[in-house]
């Protein structure tokens, strides 16, 4: 039974979510404008769907592309132990759902994320069925949590993750966040401190567990970093080549003036620059013009050459190869005050590891790799510049990285194994 303040709470939430609609609305047509995407599929926000579907699913929702990556190693080991399940993906993002498309094709259905409106949660609960809901990470909806609970669904949060500055939003509004949790069969978070984070903001003993970050359940095919090896004798001979992975708005900026210093002392320089959102890939481009560098985008199929100052990956889904095919790898989304982004795919790949100051997203891994040794942590551009020039100048040194980082990542694995069994009574 819900107290008559959290169904006031849940009242007020609701009336609010729809108030806000229209804003929605206008806010995905705004990002549709770079990304066109956005404007298509609207009607599925609201729970509206034109073609039939398998009903009885076995549901999990990925907000964007590191969720999606993190989870395609999990739904792979259901289908192969459970060759007849009828799995269901929701995302956010377009960027997520293109990469359920690309990787899961059609052995999985697929649809956006109802928003958190009564109405569109119950035509998505009785269009689909669900007969197991399993959120990625940290997604929190009152309406979506409590649906799960009236239609007897089993809620699962796997992988979860909380940091304290959401800690200490969410007890800003505990009887919110009391609906939801109550729901929920049980969390598995990624580390002891998210564990006590979760117990803070509500949750019972009994409900949380610590079962590891499947993050580090890394696969990545032979036929990948064959391929990236290939792509570097071939497009990238005789090139040192720096990726910057998964960049963000003034991010770009940053290390298109760092590659003009470190060219002076490193000529065979070439820098990779992989935008995280491909509706910045134009601007990313621009900018390198602007700054009178050569670039050459990927989707042009044009050779690099000696004058190729900046090779632009303006395609999708091709990172782990062109980590491959790289020297040294940035991680970035860590420059500029957004989180970071998944330092573990290029450790996994063999590239040595640099980072920047803002790792919020994440604090866990990214502390417990420099106490590794597994990676590099660069605080300001000057320090960037400063161990780019000595991992150019030490292979010891770069050897050194990924045989740490390999290590580690294997001294960590297992927990989609873990998180398997605890859902393997529903499955």
């Amino acid at each position: 039974m819900i107290s008559e303040p959290c169904f006031i709470m849940r009242v007020i939430y609701t009336v609010l979510f729809y108030f806000l609609t229209p804003f929605i609305l206008i806010r995905l047509f705004w990002r549709s404008i770079k990304a066109p995407d956005y404007r298509l599929r609207w009607l599925e926000r609201f729970g509206f769907y034109k073609q039939i579907y398998p009903q009885d699913v076995i549901w999990f929702h990925a907000v964007s592309v590191g969720e999606t990556e993190a989870l395609f190693p999990l739904l792979k080991l259901i289908q192969q132990r459970n060759f007849d399940a009828n799995i269901l993906i929701t995302t956010t993002t377009p960027t997520g759902s293109a990469r359920v498309k690309a990787v899961m094709a059609e052995t999985v259905s697929h649809v956006y994320l109802p928003y958190d409106m009564p109405d569109s949660v119950n035509r998505f609960i009785t269009k689909f069925k669900p007969k197991l809901a399993v959120i990625m990470e940290t997604e929190i909806w009152p309406n979506l949590y409590r649906a799960c609970a009236n239609t007897n669904i089993p809620l699962y949060v796997i992988n979860a993750r909380l940091s304290e500055k959401s800690a200490r939003g969410y007890q800003k509004i505990p009887l919110l966040v009391n609906i939801a949790l109550s729901s929920v069969k049980s969390i598995a978070t990624q580390t002891q401190e998210d564990t006590d984070r979760f117990l803070r903001i509500g949750a019972t003993k009994e409900n949380v567990v610590t079962l590891g970050n499947i993050k580090f359940d890394l696969e990545v095919p032979k036929s990948v970093i064959s391929s990236g090896a290939d792509l570097k004798e071939t497009l990238f001979a005789e090139r040192f080549v720096w990726i910057i992975a998964s960049t963000h708005k003034d991010e770009e900026t940053i290390f298109l003036a760092l590659y003009k210093q470190l060219k002076i002392k490193i000529p065979e320089l070439l820098l990779l620059i992989v935008p995280r959102h491909p509706e910045r890939f134009n601007d990313v481009k621009q900018l390198c013009i602007q700054d009178q560098l050569h670039v050459v985008a990927r989707t042009t199929g044009e050779p690099v050459t000696q004058i190729t100052d900046v090779y632009l990956a303006d395609t999708m889904g091709e990172l782990k190869l062109l980590y491959a095919a790289s020297d040294v790898a940035f991680v970035g989304g860590s420059m500029v005050p957004v989180g970071g982004h998944n330092i573990l795919e290029a450790s996994v790949i063999g590239v040595p590891v640099m980072f920047g100051p803002y790792m919020a997203n994440f604090k866990e891994i990214s502390r417990r790799v420099l106490e590794h040794k597994a990676a590099i942590q660069c605080n300001t551009p000057n320090e960037v510049t400063d161990n780019l020039l000595d991992l150019y100048q030490q292979d010891d040194q770069r050897v050194n990285l990924v045989a740490h980082g390999k290590q580690f990542i294997l001294q960590n694995q297992g927990a989609i194994n873990r998180i398997y069994d605890l859902l393997s009574e529903h499955l």
